[in-house]
């Protein structure tokens, strides 16, 4: 006899990337920023009133919802806020999915925690395939029926780590008015097709962000959402009937310095994007085929030897990355941007193992 739930025994959860403790690695296979938070979070933690930690946070988070508020143009209550992104992306499930009712839509190859949410909650998925080249069919999104009420779209994508024109999605946006949107922009600061700013243009579009890879925070579970009042307040109906107490004051703390550091987040950003170019074309010249990234990331093949290989001889070299057992994309391994030293190791590597 088992006390567990049909769910529980039934639902194949979420897959974290590779948190090894056995030995000293070059880590780059979970998508972290490589370099550390802004000079400002030093000294949120130095100076925080540990006294504060016996009392319960604001369940609003008011003074960071101000923050991001004006980071973003829009009002208070335009933002939700949760403990990363995945918080936020998760409770938008039965926030706005009725279970075993319409069809909520998503690509085939993308995060693949929205399999698992939707599992979870009992909402009922389409499927759409990406294309041959691992792009989004945005006629496939424009011509959806009546069956599906809602469109999640990982943009720029993981882990394919392409990225959908801003014009493109909007053309998504504009073909669904009865359907809502939600645009998860984990990657986006490192491309140029945010959709966030459309947000008071349509009331249908919810776009979630989180301060775990631009801003180098991963650690401190911070995301939000931004969006249309009603579904805002949808998002945060559910929260309170879940836990109202999510965001804790430190954490409140640490993401508003972060944001009020603008020139250390540019930096940091160019940095990243630019070793990303530099490692892309680093790998090209090794054989690999790399898809342009958006992100942080790069996804590639070797024309020669099997992903599974390149990860393992890599692990065995003491360089990290990730491999995904997976239909259409199990030849591919993804490579988090690290620093240079960690991007010039990685093809050090890669050469000596290529030549063996």
């Amino acid at each position: 006899m088992s006390y567990l739930s049909k769910l529980t025994r039934s639902i194949i959860p979420y897959t974290a990337g590779e948190q090894p403790q056995d030995m000293q690695y070059v880590k780059i296979n979970t998508n972290e920023n490589p370099y550390p938070p802004c000079p400002k979070v030093r000294k949120i933690l130095d100076t925080f009133n540990e006294d504060k930690l016996k009392l319960y946070p604001d369940p609003n988070n008011t003074e960071l919802a101000n923050a991001l508020a004006k980071k973003h143009g829009v009002s208070f209550e335009n933002i939700f806020i949760g403990n990363g992104s995945d918080e936020v992306l998760a409770l938008c499930f039965p926030t706005f999915f009725d279970q075993n009712g319409a069809f909520l839509a998503y690509a085939d190859i993308t995060y693949s925690f929205y399999k698992v949410w939707a599992k979870m909650f009992g909402i009922n998925s389409k499927i759409i395939p990406l294309t041959d080249d691992f792009k989004i069919d945005i006629e496939e999104y424009k011509n959806l029926d009546d069956s599906v009420k809602g469109i999640i779209i990982c943009n720029p994508n993981a882990p394919t780590s392409l990225g959908l024109g801003r014009l493109d999605l909007l053309e998504v946006i504009q073909a669904n008015p009865d359907k809502i949107i939600i645009v998860d922009e984990a990657y986006a600061d490192f491309s140029t097709n945010s959709i966030a700013g459309f947000v008071k243009d349509y009331k249908n579009l919810l776009v979630v962000r989180t301060f775990s890879k631009s801003y180098s925070l991963a650690n401190i579970r911070c995301g939000y959402a931004i969006g249309d009042e009603e579904l805002i307040s949808g998002l945060k109906t559910i929260k309170n009937s879940f836990n109202s107490y999510t965001v804790n004051s430190l954490t409140e703390k640490i993401a508003i310095a972060a944001l009020e550091d603008n020139k250390y987040f540019a930096e940091n950003i160019d940095k990243i994007t630019t070793q990303r170019e530099d490692t892309a074309d680093a790998l090209r010249e090794l054989g690999f085929e790399v898809l342009e990234s958006a992100s942080n990331f790069l996804f590639a093949k070797h024309n020669k030897m099997a992903a599974s290989e390149v990860y393992y001889r890599l692990k065995e070299n003491g360089v990290l990355v990730r491999h995904f057992k997976s239909p259409r994309i199990d030849n591919y391994v993804r490579i988090t941007i690290g620093t240079k030293e960690q991007m010039n190791i990685l093809i050090k590597k890669l050469k000596l193992i290529l030549d063996n």
